[in-house]
């Protein structure tokens, strides 16, 4: 399975998010292309330790069960898969800049260390299925942008 820790597969999300254009419009959900890369701008931050949200009650007992079988193989995530209300974005703002930040905190994933990450949703993870998953996030998405 693709990883965000692998080199080329860092280099093949950099730029697919460079492919993005300020008039890309969403295939699926509700998000406008600045909201989707705040959301994932937020995300990066979420796996890279710098912000943390507790475990939701549900996630306490079926994340482990999800998370087996969001892993199980390549297939990409489900359109408007859910997501926790501090990741819903709803402003609006600078395209460029926040492409810029998502790319920064990618390049981050080189030197990933954060061993005691706790999913929201799926709870403790090993840095392999946050790799996976990452990728995984990233990948959903750029296609939701065609990138």
């Amino acid at each position: 399975m693709k990883s965000i820790f692998d080199p080329s597969i860092r280099a093949e999300i950099i730029n697919r998010i460079n492919t993005l254009q300020e008039n890309s419009g969403a295939q699926w959900g509700k998000m406008t292309l600045y909201q989707m890369l705040k959301h994932c701008t937020l995300w990066e931050q979420m796996i890279l330790g710098k912000t943390t949200y507790n475990q939701v009650f549900m996630g306490r007992l079926f994340g482990r069960i999800a998370l087996k079988k969001v892993l199980k193989d390549e297939q990409p995530l489900g359109r408007n898969s859910p997501t926790i209300a501090a990741l819903k974005i709803t402003d609006d703002g600078d395209i460029a800049a926040q492409k810029k930040k998502w790319i920064a905190l990618i390049e981050e994933e080189a030197h990933f260390s954060n061993p005691d990450f706790v999913h929201p949703f799926f709870g403790k993870m090993t840095k392999e299925q946050i790799g996976y998953m990452a990728y995984k996030h990233a990948d959903h998405h750029l296609r939701q942008f065609n990138g």
